[in-house]
């Protein structure tokens, strides 16, 4: 059975459920600051026991990720991401998540054939094409600071 385009607009409008892009974006806005309030505390905290500036953002992002990767070990945090959408893509926990869910899903498989092939999988992309972005916005800077 082949659909026109416009059939399978309305396919799919009858299939999914209608989304606000106003909700979806509080939602996205408040998590995303909670997250960044709790890096914003967390640092204060670290500050407040003597750590030396640089010491202290390394610890914000230590707890950070253990915190993220304990959430997704305990699926929590597929449900605040749902609820939250792109709120919880703040870098750090995000990716985090990218690197830890694949390597519980693939874990029944083993390290050699399921945790060590697989745990990039969702973050290896989003390293490639950072890096390579970051490279050629350098090389852009070099040549135009010549």
């Amino acid at each position: 059975m082949q659909l026109t385009k416009s059939q399978y607009a309305r396919f799919i409008k009858q299939r999914t459920d209608p989304t606000s892009t106003l909700v979806n974006t509080l939602k996205a806005y408040v998590t995303g600051g909670a997250i960044c309030a709790l890096g914003q505390y967390l640092k204060a905290f670290y500050l407040s026991l003597n750590l030396s500036d640089a010491l202290s953002s390394t610890a914000v992002s230590i707890t950070l990720i253990a915190i993220a990767s304990i959430l997704t070990a305990l699926h929590i945090f597929d449900n605040v991401a749902r609820f939250a959408g792109a709120g919880t893509l703040v870098p750090i926990t995000g990716f985090a998540n990218s690197v830890v869910a694949p390597a519980i899903e693939y874990r029944s498989e083993g390290f050699i054939t399921g945790i060590a092939p697989k745990i990039f999988v969702i973050a290896g992309p989003v390293l490639v094409y950072g890096i390579f972005s970051a490279a050629l916005c350098g090389l852009i800077y070099y040549i135009f600071m010549l």
